[in-house]
């Protein structure tokens, strides 16, 4: 029973890169640890580390040669971040909606969507459930379409008895502090694809001649040659620290006990709701799905009573802080003003003028009204009483 979320091998692997003095002729030997042990955990081929799950997402499109003119699709109803790493290609973000009872992204809004400038789908594991994907993949193979799946919140989760990031044509998971793993911040891909691995080792290594899948390090012997060509091809510095990396690797260690207890409290949350669920309504997992929980989340369906009402008398009853759905991304100020560093050039005026209120009115709707409960409870009594306060408020305003 873990009391704790640091409990493995975090301390002995910072020390052992500690004692290697951050020498060169070291270096990375963790990250390939930690990617080896990611990739080999999700049964994939390659991993490939970065500095966050960001950076993931930008360089897979450029990978795949997305840029100025390309359209990615994406859903409004999950952290910016994945509308970024589009924008930061220089590529198109558009917006499909998503289902009412799962909170995914739809496929049927997808094939809305899809143009002739359509070149990818990013899929979000939105709160730790999987989308939709055999009609998803579907359509993308229909159409030559690159699925990447955004999993920073989804470790470990399950679609018809398949990992969540092993489905699509490749998968970025995030490390960040309030994820399922963390090390701070950190990143990583995990893929089958050869090709699209050396590629994204480039991306992610300043377009090193001598890095590949499989090898994140330039050699001694390469470097110190006055002829060595050492740039192939344009690149980003997307490494992730050998220090994250042997968190992270500590991390993976222990994947399955910190999932568990995710998905522990979650249906604690589950078993508490379900009395109310006509007006508190918890997301829905349909039965070819595992949710990894990393959040609880619930809408409120009722019109006599607001979103801070019912956070407030959680709150003032003992309740931990109570964490809205982020706006849709597209009525950011960001989007609205099409602040994007100059990139709006990129974008065509009818795109541009279209980035406002009505074009996702499913996700438009039950945005306002979602509470996110949080998961990350290491001491399950604490869990408990949580929930013994959710159970309070929901009967306080239960008619």
């Amino acid at each position: 029973m873990i009391k704790e979320r640091l409990f493995g091998n975090e301390m002995k692997y910072l020390q052992e890169v500690l004692d290697a003095g951050f020498r060169a002729s070291s270096g990375a030997f963790m990250m390939k640890r930690f990617e080896q042990a990611f990739s080999e955990r999700f049964g994939m081929k390659h991993g490939v580390a970065f500095v966050n799950g960001t950076a993931t997402m930008h360089a897979a499109l450029e990978s795949w040669g997305i840029g100025e003119g390309d359209e990615v699709i994406v859903p409004p109803l999950t952290m910016a971040s994945t509308t970024f790493a589009v924008l930061q290609c220089n590529a198109t973000p558009v917006y499909a909606d998503i289902d009412p009872d799962t909170f995914q992204i739809s496929a049927d809004s997808i094939a809305k969507n899809i143009t002739e400038k359509t070149k990818a789908i990013i899929t979000v594991a939105i709160f730790g459930l999987s989308p939709d994907m055999t009609p998803i993949m579907a359509l993308a193979r229909k159409h030559g379409l690159k699925v990447l799946e955004d999993n920073a919140e989804c470790f470990l989760g399950k679609y018809n008895d398949q990992l969540v990031g092993t489905i699509g044509d490749c998968a970025s998971f995030s490390f960040q502090n309030s994820k399922h793993l963390t090390s701070g911040e950190g990143g990583i891909v995990i893929t089958d694809d050869d090709e699209f691995a050396d590629k994204l080792r480039k991306v992610v290594s300043l377009g090193y001649a001598g890095v590949s899948a499989k090898s994140g390090k330039v050699t001694r012997k390469d470097i110190q040659d006055p002829n060595y060509e050492r740039h192939a091809m344009l690149g980003w510095n997307y490494r992730m620290p050998d220090l994250c990396c042997a968190v992270a690797l500590a991390q993976v260690e222990n994947i399955d006990a910190l999932v568990d207890r995710r998905m522990q409290v979650g249906k604690l949350f589950g078993e508490v709701v379900h009395p109310y669920r006509e007006w508190f309504k918890p997301q829905f997992t349909p039965d070819n799905c595992v949710h990894s929980y990393w959040t609880f989340v619930a809408q409120l369906l009722r019109n006599d009573l607001t979103w801070h009402e019912f956070r407030d008398e959680f709150q003032s009853n003992g309740g931990d802080g109570v964490y809205a759905c982020w706006k849709l991304t597209y009525d950011e100020p960001f989007m609205k003003h099409h602040n994007f560093l100059n990139r709006e050039r990129y974008i065509n005026k009818e795109r541009l003028e279209n980035y406002r209120s009505g074009i996702c009115p499913i996700a438009e709707k039950v945005q306002p009204n979602l509470f996110q409960f949080k998961t990350n409870y290491w001491d399950f009594s604490q869990a408990e009483k949580q929930a013994e306060i959710l159970a309070k408020t929901l009967a306080h305003f239960h008619q």
